[in-house]
């Protein structure tokens, strides 16, 4: 009788849990069953700064150890497998700025754009960094650039010294 009055309390809780269930919208005919609480955790931490999405449109966080602030600088670190990705910042003083490096990127095209939270923002990809070093720049907010050899490439995102305005808000950089 004791034994039976510890378990109720255990087979209420698991009766209880919620499932998430959605169609798979390759495959309509199966399903994909998960944890609610996973979900939630995922959509949380995806407001926390740094989103990459995978063929499947599903959400990874990275860990913060993807982020370094060194002084001015703003360092996201990736690899070419996390690409399509969208990262979203904040720059806190109107002199900082964000580099993306891109490890090991073997494609032949690179394509970004930066939506500021306010559409007033001093902020552009001032250059990008070629797996030779070359250097080329500057551009708008949306970048479309021919990368000639394999290997690590940069984007340096700041505020255009041509241009008026507060380069200090959030803002996301979209990379493909």
């Amino acid at each position: 009788m004791k034994n039976l009055l510890i378990l109720i309390p255990f087979l209420t809780y698991s009766c209880n849990k919620k499932d998430a269930v959605s169609q798979n919208t390759l495959n309509p005919d199966s399903v994909i069953v998960s944890d609610q609480n996973v979900i939630e955790n995922k959509m949380d931490s995806a407001a926390n700064g740094f989103v990459s999405i995978d063929e499947n449109n599903a959400l990874k966080k990275s860990f913060e150890k993807d982020r370094i602030l060194e002084d001015t600088k703003i360092i996201r670190t990736i690899s070419q497998d996390q690409l399509p990705i969208e990262i979203a910042d904040e720059f806190t003083k109107a002199d900082q700025q964000m580099i993306i490096k891109i490890k090991n990127f073997t494609r032949r095209k690179i394509s970004g754009i930066i939506t500021p939270a306010d559409s007033k923002m001093n902020i552009r990809f001032n250059q990008i960094k070629l797996p030779n070093g070359d250097y080329d720049g500057p551009f708008g907010r949306d970048i479309n650039y021919d990368i000639p050899e394999k290997g690590e490439v940069w984007l340096i995102i700041a505020k255009s010294n041509m241009a008026s305005g507060d380069a200090a808000g959030k803002f996301t950089v979209s990379v493909k």
